[in-house]
């Protein structure tokens, strides 16, 4: 292995603030602890939290990087002393508590996984927190079976188009509501059944006409606010409503009834702040039931662009545009 530089560069948060606050800068390269690995980052995703944490409102939890980067693709240069699933040398990608906007990056060796060969390093960089989120959320507690339908909402967003490829390999009808025609497009070439433009159409009612009335089994939600009711509306009996996001707002004034009348489950979760234990289950999940799908091309992410890392303000304006079709991710 090469020797490690005691130094390395990273884009950290000068202070909360517009993209312009994400500067270059130069830090010690970490140290791993005994159930960790270092990984030389080839890639980093960027993700919607980061631009939360850039701005304040997001801040990383207790014990973890005050960088952004909560996922990153790369090569495992030291392995902690207790640390026994990954190698030096392995390529692997690997969800992380921060830290991933940098030359260098700690993460858990359990929630680390290899990067399939049929992925490039940029694509592998663009996987782990998007794929956690949506394995989770969508079948870990909303119970997507075969057969079901589903509803996106964000269907054009990294989430939205990683859930899209998913459902679709597990044999479920899929529903997604996008901004724009060349969104809609999109998702329909990554397979989904049905594409409802929100600016100009009901997403409620046209839910209703593509099930024959019936709703959709299962709705996972970015949005929040007003959309929460709205999703009782479109949900079938017995449906579950999944929150993952709250970009319309955290707070709704709805009727329970309806969540009585449907006997619907709303639920919802964060991945950051969740233990180490919970994500090393989760990837142990995946590594069993996805990453067949992963080795065989069957899915993979859909790339918007790719910054280099010393502009990684260049990715968060493109993010915050909502322009982007699938996942930016920096190149290290």
């Amino acid at each position: 292995m090469e020797k490690l530089p005691a130094q390395m560069t990273v884009v950290g948060i000068s202070k909360p603030g517009g993209p312009e606050v994400l500067l270059p800068e130069t830090r010690s390269v970490p140290a791993p602890g005994p159930n960790e690995i270092l990984i030389k980052v080839a890639a980093a995703g960027v993700n919607r939290p980061d631009v939360a944490q850039r701005s304040g409102s997001y801040p990383p939890p207790p014990g973890a990087s005050d960088l952004p980067g909560l996922e990153v693709a790369g090569e495992v240069v030291v392995v902690g002393a207790d640390a026994k699933k990954h190698k030096l040398g392995d390529k692997v990608m690997s969800l992380v508590a921060g830290g991933g906007y940098a030359q260098y990056c700690i993460a858990q060796d359990a929630q680390a996984m290899a990067v399939p060969a049929a992925l490039s390093m940029l694509e592998a960089g663009a996987i782990p927190e998007t794929l956690m989120t949506v394995w989770h959320n969508v079948f870990e507690r909303g119970g997507l079976k075969e057969g079901e339908t589903i509803l996106i909402h964000g269907g054009s967003s990294g989430i939205g188009t990683m859930a899209i490829q998913l459902a679709k390999a597990f044999g479920s009808r899929v529903i997604v509501t996008v901004g724009s025609k060349e969104k809609a497009d999109a998702c329909l070439r990554l397979g989904a059944d049905h594409a409802i433009n929100y600016k100009t159409e009901d997403f409620v009612a046209e839910v209703k006409t593509a099930t024959s009335g019936a709703g959709a089994n299962v709705i996972l939600d970015m949005v929040g606010g007003d959309y929460v009711e709205r999703n009782y509306d479109a949900a079938a009996v017995d449906g579950r409503v999944v929150q993952i996001a709250l970009l319309g707002g955290a707070k709704a004034t709805v009727n329970v009834g309806k969540l009585m009348v449907k006997r619907l489950h709303h639920t919802g979760s964060t991945l950051r702040p969740r233990s180490n234990a919970d994500k090393a289950a989760m990837v142990a999940a995946i590594e069993a039931k996805v990453m067949p799908l992963l080795r065989e091309g069957r899915v993979k992410p859909l790339m918007d662009s790719t910054f280099p890392l010393q502009k990684a303000a260049d990715a968060h304006r493109r993010m915050e545009s909502s322009e982007h079709i699938g996942k930016i991710v920096l190149s290290v």
